[in-house]
């Protein structure tokens, strides 16, 4: 892919503010395209309410939780708890966007309308999980303390571009969670819950990306490099989850989020569709980004494949045990 007169202007003079400026008629014109095809929908028709019961405290008949009761798999369980947890942090997550976006324009309207359609997400997963029993109610409202208590900072607060290139990336990443803990999870509702939530976060893709094309037709030097940071140094909006690293190692195991499913079904959908790897006329910067970014998805796919044996190895032995 050629861009036409890709140094119109050197790369130093992209300031954030410059760059919220010229993007502006783009994010109008994705808004605009966002709100024609995404459909409004209702969290409280995907919950389960007549499953639920009383748990104990002030109710005498309440009924204390166990793992049991619940038809939600274990990595299922993991796997919804690590995600409700990310959805819960969404002040932090509005609160950032907002003071580097703003809140005027339709920079605002995008700002506002994603937090109130994220809103959505915490809001079916909590009433799911403790209409369903599918977690420990006191752990869960435990761990969502720890969590928001620490607040979030995003790795690239620093820089539009950067952050743009991250939830371009996040958003499918968010999506493919979701949508795989809902194959995991053991449960139709679950997973029917689960694939409402992943549209939404596919829409929200859609716009990033977009708006990540236009940013490499403005400034590809720049915009390769903030893709090639945030690639390289990626990690989910979760990490701060308490035993996260336990928690995203049995998500692995159980195929709903691991370094395959990274390459192929996060990276490269969005390196594909904008031509990252194709894009020629850049200065010597974004020349370099482009061949880093080219040698670290090169290695990345060799480590997925390693871990791919390893996954296949483990399901022999655990079916050997099954047979014998």
């Amino acid at each position: 892919m050629s861009i036409a007169s890709p140094h119109l202007d050197s790369s130093s003079a992209w300031t954030d503010a410059r760059l919220l400026y010229a993007l502006e008629e783009v994010v109008e014109k994705e808004l605009n395209r966002h709100l024609k095809v995404t459909k409004d929908w209702m969290p409280h028709e995907y919950v389960p309410f007549s499953d639920a019961r009383n748990f104990p405290g002030f109710f005498e008949d309440g009924e204390a939780w166990e793992k049991e009761q619940s038809k939600v798999t274990e990595v299922g369980r993991i796997a919804l708890v690590v995600n409700l947890l990310t959805e819960d942090n969404l002040p932090s997550y509005h609160h950032e966007i907002a003071t580097l976006f703003g809140r005027e324009g339709a920079w605002g309207t995008w700002v506002h309308r994603w937090t109130a359609e994220e809103g959505r997400h915490g809001i079916v997963m909590r009433d799911y999980l403790l209409t369903s029993r599918a977690v420990d109610p006191d752990k869960l409202e435990q761990f969502r303390m720890s969590h928001m208590s620490e607040g979030f900072e995003s790795d690239n607060r620093h820089s539009m571009l950067h952050s743009i290139a991250y939830v371009a990336f996040q958003e499918l990443a968010t999506r493919i969670s979701h949508r795989n803990t809902g194959h995991q999870s053991g449960d139709p509702v679950c997973d029917r819950m689960l694939a409402r939530i992943a549209t939404d976060e596919n829409l929200h893709m859609v716009f990033y990306r977009n708006l990540l094309k236009a940013a490499f037709e403005l400034t590809p030097d720049l915009t390769m490099q903030a893709v090639r940071d945030v690639v390289v140094d990626f990690r989910m909006p979760g990490h701060g989850i308490p035993g996260f690293e336990r928690a995203a190692a049995q998500m692995a195991i159980g195929e709903v989020y691991n370094l395959r499913i990274h390459h192929d079904d996060v990276l490269m959908p969005v390196i594909r569709f904008l031509k990252v790897m194709e894009i020629d006329g850049l200065g010597p910067e974004g020349v370099k980004a482009q061949e880093e970014l080219g040698l670290f998805l090169g290695g990345l796919d060799s480590e997925a494949s390693k871990f791919d044996e390893k996954l296949a190895a483990r399901k022999a032995r655990m079916a050997a045990r099954a047979a014998g």
